[in-house]
């Protein structure tokens, strides 16, 4: 045994690495599975007590010097690579370097937050991780509500609850606490609801509310400010309406749909062939939402509203599945590169 071992010493300290080729050999010969060295520690159990203690040494010195040399030849090798200009066509043409452009999402965001700052409005953020005051209760959503319960709100503790926030309502709220009227803002997020995941919903989406609380606001300044926002967005010839609709924190509350861009108001699957498609929701900021943050309503009147990011992006560039702003999919985003 002890004789095998040193025969295959002198192979391997003499056998010559000079191309990677020879090198994948060395390893297949010595120091694979398969390899001498492996086989000869198979044949070691075979060997006798007296004997074992020696040859295993002798072995383990072998198998040591064989992976040595292997890594030293291969570092070798790879620098004498690297280092060489051989394989290099220098008339090639040069490989133009890639530009990334903005995800989809991100040019409405940035759009949409440019039209609203041409009308006066600032840009507020708040925590995604929100309390039920905040998300709820300040805002007028009674005990009961249906939003409350986990089938529709992604609780991470209860009592006290804290939650992600259902919308960037929470951030309307913080503004009022922390400062008097005139408040004029908007407050662009991420938010999320626990919904099952398909083409027209998604556990996580992104929002824009915003929010203007002054002496005499009238529903009037929300029609002509979504109005304009509508035709600034989507060009002159849009169409909007309002429609009668509730919600706890508004009061009158109203819908916003603009004319399909997609069939042009004659109906298709994404208008439910009625040429209209919803964009928002809005209101007058009910008192009681006031009243929760000290803002006297006989005094300070305001109008609120929220939209979805994806819906109006949806619109824009006529994406007809959620899913693929998340999926991140370079084939998809590739092609959003012209900044609006």
């Amino acid at each position: 045994m002890e004789q095998k071992i040193k025969s295959i010493e002198a192979e391997v300290t003499a056998f010559a690495i000079s191309s990677k080729e020879t090198l994948e050999n060395f390893r297949l010969k010595y120091i694979s599975k398969k390899g001498l060295i492996p086989t000869l520690f198979d044949d070691l159990k075979k060997v006798s007590a007296e004997e074992k203690k020696n040859a295993g040494k002798l072995l383990n010195d072998l198998k040591q010097l064989a992976e040595n040399k292997f890594k030293t030849s291969q570092t070798e090798l790879d620098d004498s690579s690297a280092s060489s200009s051989a394989d290099i066509d220098l008339s090639l043409p040069v490989i133009p370097n890639r530009v990334g452009n903005q995800h989809p999402l991100s040019l409405t965001r940035y759009r949409i937050i440019e039209v609203f700052e041409k009308l006066g409005f600032n840009l507020a953020d708040g925590p995604e991780i929100e309390d039920d005051w905040h998300n709820f209760t300040a805002l007028n959503f009674p005990p009961n509500h249906p939003a409350r319960e986990m089938q529709d709100t992604f609780f991470i503790e209860k009592n006290p609850d804290r939650l992600l926030r259902t919308h960037t309502s929470n951030v309307q709220i913080r503004l009022m606490k922390q400062q008097k009227p005139p408040i004029r803002s908007i407050m662009p997020g991420r938010v999320y609801r626990n919904e099952a995941i398909s083409a027209r919903a998604h556990c996580f989406f992104h929002q824009v509310e915003g929010l203007y609380v002054d002496k005499n606001v009238g529903f009037a300044d929300l029609k002509q400010t979504l109005y304009h926002f509508a035709q600034e967005m989507y060009g002159k010839d849009i169409k909007i309406r309002y429609r009668p609709s509730f919600f706890p924190f508004t009061e009158p509350s109203a819908e916003i749909d603009i004319s399909c861009l997609i069939c042009k108001g004659n109906g298709c699957n994404i208008c439910k062939h009625s040429g209209w498609v919803e964009i928002a929701g809005s209101g007058m900021v009910h008192p009681n939402v006031l009243k929760n943050c000290n803002i006297d309503p006989e005094e300070y009147t305001g109008f609120a509203f929220g939209m979805g990011i994806e819906r109006v992006t949806q619109l824009l560039f006529q994406v007809n599945d959620l899913r693929l702003y998340s999926e991140n999919d370079i084939r998809f985003l590739k092609q959003f590169k012209t900044v609006m």
